[in-house]
């Protein structure tokens, strides 16, 4: 059965708009793979937020359309730059770029479906049916073999099903669009049945977000093949009309909170990609850069859109450039505190210099790279020895080419990486499989508490292994609480939540719900079981005010009063507070 979203309604037939000089029977060359693949990049991005939209939790993290999107372009980029030509030089560069710009456990498993396919395509100068059926049935093989802990009911199941039908499809006719026609067929039906295979899913209503996501890319190749245009279908009117907007000209100024949403493009000779990263990360949030010595791709945000951009017309001809006031944009209304385009800006960040910073010359023992998604998180993390922070966490997860650049900076011959997010737990450890000239482990911390409880066990005197081992120990000694807005109705556990409702959760399970985000920390407390324990840390949000913090510190000492309690300023973006407790 079809999933509701799936314009896949009848059975896909044989029939070819190539079929006229006979292309999708004899196979394709890797120009059209490209623009295969290519079409499918753009299926995915006009569908993207609908799997955005399938996050299982009402939390503000459901990006699995946007790290999916974020692979896919990395991967594209990567044949664009190479020139690479045959089927197989198009497929392994493919390989290399969705490799790099893996974000995100469903961007991960992504590149390595597409190093498999890259892999049984080594060498091949056209792709036939059989040889698609092949590519997608290794690239099912090494994605399984990535995964530890292979769970059915997701993207892997969807491929495993695909690469299946597209095998059985091949047997019967070679002709390509006939066989990734019934891999779509198939895909769209493993998709539909995720929720009898994951629990999860079912509770939640909801099929599963990253197989949705892959469905959507084979759809875009399979449109491509017929002949049809990869482009958005319109989406049914709102049932209410939206409020009218205030005229320009004619209504108060809203005041600078989220800032621009900066793009451009940066031409020019011998570019420094690094350079350019990190100054680009220094100006504002959500920076992402791309592209190699000749173009480079540049997306931030920033308070004020002249500072990035007078640098790169520094750098480069600059072309295409986007710039969109995000206090403009009609953002739904939520309550006080939500911040669905983080952060706030004060003022204007200077631009780092050409020389910015990097880990001291000399380090103790491991280099230690830490993901934090917050400044002063990121000071607390310094302040406990680590060498080098990745900017990161829920909704902007870091690629594993941030986390291989992070790692290679360091002046030591190991290296541990502490992710702090589970989304971001598989990149860390692609990134660590890129590293040739060091050793690197990664710690599987699922939380800001597990990382800085890690970090704490760090004995910059020990080996690398003694010290893995210590610091994936010491994840298991903190609890660790989240307050934040609900972003969608949702029932889970006997708990009913409706969008905007403040939520808590703990260790990652939904718990608590209440009036107000102090009201749920009390909760959670409760839940852990606070009056056993010895310290509490509150690290307050962008949204909560060191008034607010410190007005909750007080309660909490009245309530606890044999307990050590701590606030400090995190500055993370979406979670009011995120709680410690050991």
């Amino acid at each position: 059965m079809a999933t509701p979203e799936s314009p896949v309604a009848h059975a896909i037939s044989s029939a070819s708009a190539w079929s006229l000089t006979g292309a999708a029977t004899a196979g394709l060359d890797g120009t059209a793979y490209r623009e295969l693949l290519q079409a499918g990049l753009n299926w995915l991005e006009s569908h993207h937020e609908i799997v955005n939209a399938l996050n299982v939790f009402p939390v503000p993290d459901g990006d699995t359309g946007t790290n999916m999107l974020l692979t896919m372009k990395s991967a594209l980029q990567e044949i664009i730059t190479t020139h690479a030509a045959t089927v197989g030089q198009i497929a392994k560069a493919a390989a290399h770029g969705a490799l790099m710009g893996a974000r995100g456990n469903s961007g991960v498993i992504l590149s390595q479906i597409l190093r498999g396919m890259a892999r049984s395509l080594d060498d091949q100068p056209t792709l036939t049916g059989p040889r698609f059926a092949a590519a997608l049935t290794e690239g099912t093989r090494i994605a399984y073999q990535g995964v530890n802990r292979p769970v059915e009911g997701t993207i892997l199941t969807v491929v495993r099903e695909a690469a299946a039908a597209a095998e059985t499809a091949a047997q019967h006719n070679p002709d390509l669009v006939f066989v990734v026609g019934q891999a779509v067929r198939a895909a769209d039906e493993a998709v539909a049945n995720t929720p009898k295979l994951l629990p999860v899913l079912a509770q939640a209503g909801k099929v599963d977000s990253g197989g949705k996501g892959l469905f959507f890319i084979l759809e875009g190749i399979y449109r491509a093949l017929r002949g049809e245009a990869a482009q958005a279908v319109a989406l049914p009117a709102a049932p209410t009309a939206a409020p009218a907007r205030p005229i320009k000209g004619h209504r108060p100024i809203p005041p600078l909170v989220y800032g621009f949403d900066v793009q451009f493009l940066i031409e020019g000779h011998d570019l420094n990609v690094e350079a350019i990263r990190a100054n680009i990360a220094a100006m504002g949030d959500c920076p992402l850069v791309e592209g190699d010595s000749n173009l480079v791709k540049v997306h931030v945000h920033v308070p004020n859109p002249g500072i990035p951009l007078s640098y790169a017309v520094g750098l480069g001809f600059v072309t295409d450039v986007i710039v969109e006031n995000m206090d403009d944009m009609h953002i739904p209304a939520m309550p006080p505190g939500y911040d669905p385009v983080p952060p706030r800006f004060e003022q204007a960040p200077a631009p780092a210099p050409p020389t910015a910073a990097g880990p001291p010359e000399t380090i103790e023992g491991p280099g230690i790279v830490v993901v934090a998604p917050g400044q002063g998180l990121a000071e607390v993390f310094r302040s406990l020895g680590a060498h080098v922070i990745v900017s990161g966490g829920q909704t902007m997860n870091p690629s594993t080419e941030d986390l291989y650049n992070a790692v290679h900076k360091l002046p030591t011959a190991q290296a541990i990486i502490l992710p702090n997010n589970g989304n971001i737990i598989m990149a860390a450890q692609q990134a660590c499989t890129l590293v040739a000239d060091k050793t690197v482990a990664v710690v599987p911390s699922k939380s800001v508490p597990q990382g800085i409880s890690a970090l704490l066990a760090l004995n910059p005197r020990a080996d690398l292994t003694p010290n893995v081992q210590a610091m994936t120990a010491a994840l298991s000694h903190v609890q660790t609480g989240e307050v934040t807005i609900a972003v969608q109705d949702a029932h889970f556990d006997g708990i009913e939540v409706r969008a905007g409702d403040v939520i808590g959760l703990l260790n990652d399970r939904l718990t608590a719900k209440g009036a107000d985000s102090a009201a749920v920390v009390e909760e959670l407390l409760a839940q852990m079981g606070a009056a056993e324990l010895e310290i509490i840390t509150l690290y307050y949000g962008q949204s909560v005010t060191a008034a607010e913090a410190e007005a909750l510190q007080a309660r909490l000492r009245q309530q606890f009063p044999n307990q050590e309690i701590e606030i400090i300023d995190g500055g993370q973006p979406f979670y009011h507070y995120i709680i410690s407790a050991e």
